[in-house]
């Protein structure tokens, strides 16, 4: 009678259990210590938007939710005017706009540079890498300028998310993406079957290339999300262009200011935080797989 697989398949893998070298220990019990770091101030950060103003900092501080949050809001409300919705979609509106938009003009120029061969290629690739040296400081006087006296953006949420629709970063990033996951004899076989440049693009660069798009999304949209320089130069402080960080930072009035909500301020930051955090969950699976890729060799 011959023995089946099976029958030692739970006895292997309880040796496989127990043969776990105690060396590891002081690995998992650091990085147990690092997701406890992380996760703390996000936990603090609700707890405390959950209790009145005068309680935020008291000590020892509040480690349970309170019952002060709908109080909180009609303060946030009360201290914005009533615009924090509005605030919150100007954010939400930049935000979706300039990933969106970087998103479709980065892979296809990364998808050009890696897969056509035309005259210039190498010059203008190094060219656009050239830019990447650039410190984002020194352009920030040419921007504005640009902005007011050529385009008259100034005050206009357009101000924000056009300059950076085709920014190197993310042509480099989709550029060397391609070039090591796409095959040409893929892009060849497409286009034997009839299939035009862009449905190339559309029907088979776009599906394969998932994860890199996941990844400069998410980069993309937390730098907008989070532009308080950009926004405080392109002059977006009127009440129907403000968005959240220059809200926060209005809201603040500056360290000597002792009149301060802060349960309205922490009720803000929870708004902040709030989508960041659910973008990240959404497309965590596809960022680690974007950034892994190519780390282990077949």
């Amino acid at each position: 009678m011959t023995t089946t697989p099976v029958q030692h398949a739970a006895p292997r893998a309880r040796t496989r259990r127990a043969r776990l070298p105690w060396q590891r220990v002081p690995i998992w019990a650091l990085m147990l210590l690092a997701c406890v770091l992380s996760v703390v101030p996000f936990y603090l950060m609700f707890v405390w938007a959950s209790h009145p103003s005068a309680e935020v900092f008291t000590f020892p501080p509040h480690l349970w939710f309170g019952d002060a949050f709908a109080r909180n809001w009609q303060g946030l409300m009360q201290v914005t005017d009533g615009q924090a919705p509005r605030q919150f979609w100007n954010s939400l509106y930049i935000a979706l706009i300039s990933t969106l938009t970087t998103l479709f003009f980065c892979s296809l120029a990364g998808y050009a540079f890696a897969m056509y061969d035309f005259r210039g290629k190498g010059a203008l690739f190094a060219f656009i890498l050239g830019t990447m040296l650039i410190p984002p400081l020194v352009m920030d006087i040419p921007s504005f300028l640009v902005m007011n006296n050529v385009l008259h953006w100034v005050g206009q949420p357009r101000a924000l998310w056009v300059p950076g629709m085709a920014n190197a970063f993310g042509i480099f990033l989709m550029r060397q993406y391609v070039s090591s996951a796409l095959p040409r004899e893929l892009i060849e076989a497409a286009r034997m079957d009839g299939a035009t440049e862009f449905g190339i693009y559309r029907q088979v660069v776009l599906p394969l290339i998932r994860p890199i798009l996941a990844t400069l999304g998410v980069v993309t949209f937390v730098g907008a999300w989070n532009n308080f320089k950009g926004a405080l130069i392109m002059k977006l402080s009127e009440p129907d262009t403000m968005t959240l960080p220059l809200s926060l930072r209005r809201l603040g009035g500056g360290a000597t200011n002792v009149n301060v909500d802060w349960g309205a301020i922490m009720m803000l930051v929870v708004i902040t935080v709030i989508p960041l955090l659910i973008v990240f969950l959404f497309a965590s699976r596809q960022v680690i797989s974007g950034l892994t890729s190519g780390a282990v060799k077949d």
